[in-house]
């Protein structure tokens, strides 16, 4: 008997490739005999990159860079050829904040950003970018200003988390372009009653929503 066995990770317990390998050790005991291949798989949040890298030959880079607090942690990224597997959780993580301290409107993506700007610096012109598993809401400007884009509101320069959103006026951008293959799961917009904001927003320490009602006086 030959068996694919094909899982994503068991968030929270375990990886893809060990629950992989819990599910061949099960078959095994059943059925000694059996021919098995182990194709651990992602979903575009953690564990993604590592499961590229390994399936594409390349290898890992590690990089100290600013967490999703602005903390200064260590992260990796998968390197194989000209291609760079970045993966958001990796820098800018739930699993990174203490369930207390999750606050999307001061969390950051540059930590991301400065994975993607340390693998162009590596010689990759091509980023596959996992973007699931994040503790941020902030657009992606914490990420894009370590890439070189500046946000202001006037002549303010503005931070790079959620809350500045609403004031950003004025995006000043690079000239250098770089080609990006984003990975993700669910297709909800930025914002809206299925928005990411809506939808996400509470998981990562936001005030849970509020039902979307209007009316109309005559």
């Amino acid at each position: 008997m030959r068996v694919l066995i094909c899982s994503d990770k068991f968030k929270g317990s375990l990886t893809a490739s060990e629950v992989c390998d819990a599910i061949e050790e099960g078959i095994l005991k059943k059925y000694p005999d059996a021919e098995i291949r182990k194709l651990p798989l992602a979903d575009g949040g953690e564990g993604t990159a590592d499961i590229l890298t390994e399936y594409f030959h390349g290898r890992k880079i590690k990089v100290k860079v600013h967490g999703p607090l602005f903390e200064p942690i260590e992260a990796e990224y998968g390197l194989a050829a000209d291609i760079a597997f970045v993966e958001m959780a990796k820098a800018s993580g739930l699993q990174l904040i203490p369930k207390e301290k999750r606050d999307p409107l001061a969390t950051t993506t540059l930590g991301t950003g400065e994975l993607i700007q340390h693998a162009i610096q590596n010689g990759a012109t091509k980023i596959v970018l996992g973007i699931g598993g994040s503790a941020t809401n902030d657009a992606g400007i914490g990420m894009a200003s370590a890439l070189g884009y500046r946000f202001f509101s006037g002549e303010k320069l503005l931070e790079p988390v959620g809350k500045n959103l609403i004031h950003i006026d004025r995006i000043e951008s690079p000239t250098a372009k770089i080609d990006v293959t984003a990975l993700c799961d669910v297709t909800n917009p930025f914002f809206g009653e299925n928005g990411a904001a809506y939808i996400y927003g509470p998981q990562k320490g936001a005030t849970p929503p509020k039902p979307f009602s209007f009316s109309i006086k005559a």
